[in-house]
Parts: C-alpha cells; structure tokens; sequence
C-alpha cells in the first residue's frame, strides 16, 4: 500500500492581494495566450510549458492535440504537431528515445518526457488496485510482455486484435493486458499509429535517467502541484489538483512545500495559490485572437472559466442533439485575453462551415472572421460559410452579411 500523506502544518505569510484583471491575464500568460509566443520553443515547447496535452477521439477541424499548439502558436504544419510530440517507432524495431509518452493526467495526456517519475504515485496505486472491470485470464498479461520483448513497438491490433468484436470497450485480452500494463508503467505508449496507441516495454523506451519509481508518493504530488501552479499561473485549490486530477486532500498535504505562494484574488471569494515567478512582473504583450478546443487547459475547469472569464463552457457533443445550445464541437472564441462567443464548425471539403456562431457582443463579428479564417487556411480551406449566427442566444441574422464581408476582407 502506498504510504499515507499527512499535511504539513507551517504558517502562512500574508497572501499577495490580485485583482480580477490580473488574475486572468497572470493566467493567460501562464498558458501562452498572453506575449509573444515562444517560436523557438515550438510544440515541444508548448508541451512542456503546459506539462499535459488531453487527447481526444473528436475530429472536427483537427484533432484536439493538434489544436492546442495551433492556438498558441498559429499555423503550424500538422505535421510539424505530430512529429514534435511522437518519436516515429517502426513495427518490429527499435524505439528512439521519445519526447512525450500518453497517460493518464487530466485525462489521456500526452506529457513530456522528463514528467515519467512524477506519476510513479499513480502507477503504484494501480498496482495496487484489487478490482478491475475486465477479467484477465492466468498468462495473458505475461504473454503480452513476452511479445512486446521480442517483437518491439506494437499497436494492440499487431499483439493479437483489440476488440473481440463487439462494442468498443470489449476489448481482447491483449488490449486488456497491454493497458493494464500501461497504466502499472512496465508498458508505455510513446506514439500513435493510425490514431492507435503503440507500446514498448518502458524500460527499453524510457530514458535511464527516468525511468525509475524512485520518488515517493509526497513528493510526485509535490512536484505535480508545483508544475499545475506555473501552468495555471494562479489557482484555487480546486483549480490546481483538477490540473492532473489528483484529489483535494493530495494538494493539501504538499501545497505548503510546493513553492506556490498564497495570494487573495478579488471576486474569486476561495483562498488561491500562484506561481511566484508569475507575480514578479507584469503580464503585457500582445493577445492571441484564437479558436480554443473545448479541451484545451485554459478552460479545462468550468468553475474557473466561469470565475476568470464570466463564460460558461460546456462540451455538447455527448448531450442529444435537439437539446444542444452551441453544437456538437463549440470551440470558444478567445480575443483580447476575453471569451467573446464560440463556433460549431464543420468542414465540407475545401469549405469550412460554421455550422452555429454565437457571439457574446456584435462588437466580436471581426474577431470571429480572423479566428474563422487562420483556422480555415490552416486546415487546407479555401473557403467559410456561416450558417447561423446568435447573439446572446437570440438569433442575429442581421449579422450574418458583417460577418461575411468581415471573412472576405481579412
């Protein structure tokens, strides 16, 4: 069993005193909306700077981990995405050493490299989980080990199928033990192939220098609630274990030697944390005019969405479509460091449709047709068509000509 965290009990300095304002643009910056975007860095810089990029099955106008550096950075080849995060593994040879492996933070994340020791508390409480949802049969799991031994990287289709044919959580007892070894970290998936996960045996594609559980449960939450705090900038408690999903009483037990410093922000009405180096300047830069994924870490907790920007945010692509408000795959706008509408795009084609636009201000048209537009020519459009526009969920098609002459004139 994984030993027992005990809170350790300091006192306090006064907390740092930030208005609202400068919450969200300490927030902003914190998440790469706010300055000049580090293009040296590139994706691999955003990754680390993030520390975890959730991964999702959606595509619309790409994939959400294609979206996310997009946002920040502008149009970079999808390509260029997919090469920063995954280092390529060949069927049957060897793995390069990887920059990122997938894992459950957040939620399925990718995350960098030098992160592996920092969930080796999550993998020691799946080890030690006594109940699973699906059975494994005496040998399986060996079975899976052995082959990936002697065959290297492989998709759960080439160790033997992944389904057993039915819906898609029957699973085969290959992708069963494949994932059960992933989650206790003796496998790791370093890449995609075809959308599909691809395992190795961590200790061939996990550099030497990490590839250990060395670190005890204290301090993996210690160091993962530092990271949440510089990725967020400033947080409330909530804010910052939601960040790779560790529980309230986690952030507790560490917050107090994690460097966060404690800080009051006005409205917020909860105590907060930020990073230190986050309060020794002042945000200023440039802001990004953007199309967010309903999945990008800006806006993963809806309480804090709702608390920085006054914007209620919420996936609909799993609620019944007669009941849907914004559509199946609303990506909010972000402008002026402020949430000003969202689209349901689609694409048809060279065309990409907005499907619904809703716009908290008619003063967000031009904003709109700029992001509509990047985000068109970066995905291989060549032309937007809207097709509904609200304002404040009341239909506004007197907007529907602005914006469309916005379009052809950015």
């Amino acid at each position: 069993m994984a030993p027992s965290i005990v809170p350790t009990m300091t006192t306090a300095p006064p907390a740092a005193e930030l208005s609202a304002d400068d919450a969200r643009r300490i927030a902003l910056r914190a998440q790469g909306f706010l300055g000049a975007p580090d293009r040296r860095g590139g994706v691999r810089g955003v990754l680390r700077h993030l520390g975890a990029v959730q991964l999702d099955t959606i595509s619309v106008l790409a994939r959400s981990h294609e979206l996310i550096p997009y946002a920040r950075l502008g149009a970079v080849g999808r390509r260029t995405v997919e090469d920063a995060y995954w280092t390529p593994a060949p069927a049957g040879g060897p793995s390069p050493s990887p920059h990122a492996f997938e894992y459950w933070s957040h939620a399925a994340c990718i995350l960098p490299i030098e992160e592996w020791p920092h969930f080796a508390f999550r993998r020691r409480a799946y080890r030690a989980r006594p109940h699973w949802y699906h059975e494994l049969a005496d040998g399986a799991y060996e079975a899976v080990i052995k082959q990936l031994r002697a065959e290297g990287p492989l998709t759960a289709t080439e160790l033997g199928g992944a389904k057993n044919g039915g819906p898609w959580w029957d699973w085969s007892e290959a992708k069963v033990a494949v994932e059960r070894a992933l989650m206790f970290g003796e496998v790791v998936c370093t890449g995609r192939r075809s959308w599909k996960r691809v395992y190795d045996l961590a200790e061939r594609a996990v550099p030497d220098a990490l590839l250990h559980d060395d670190l005890d449960d204290r301090e993996c939450l210690r160091r993962l609630v530092r990271l949440a705090g510089q990725s967020l900038g400033v947080g409330t408690r909530a804010d910052i274990a939601d960040y790779h999903r560790l529980k309230g009483e986690q952030f507790d037990a560490v917050v107090a030697d994690s460097g966060l410093v404690p800080v009051t922000v006005e409205g917020w009405g909860k105590p907060a944390w930020a990073d230190p180096e986050a309060l020794a300047s002042t945000p200023r830069g440039r802001h990004r005019t953007t199309l967010l994924s309903p999945f990008d870490s800006l806006i993963w907790e809806r309480a804090r969405t709702e608390r920085i920007f006054g914007f209620t945010h919420r996936l609909e692509a799993y609620v019944p479509k007669p009941k849907r408000v914004y559509g199946y795959f609303a990506m909010p706008l972000l402008s002026g460091g402020r949430l000003l509408g969202r689209v349901d795009p689609a694409r048809e084609g060279k065309t990409l449709v907005a499907k619904q636009v809703s716009l908290a201000t008619g003063k967000a048209v031009l904003p709109m047709a700029q992001a509509l537009r990047e985000a068109a020519e970066w995905v291989g459009c060549s032309d937007v068509r809207v097709e509904r526009i609200r304002v404040e969920q009341e239909d506004a098609p007197e907007l529907r000509g602005p914006l469309t002459d916005a379009l052809t004139a950015v």
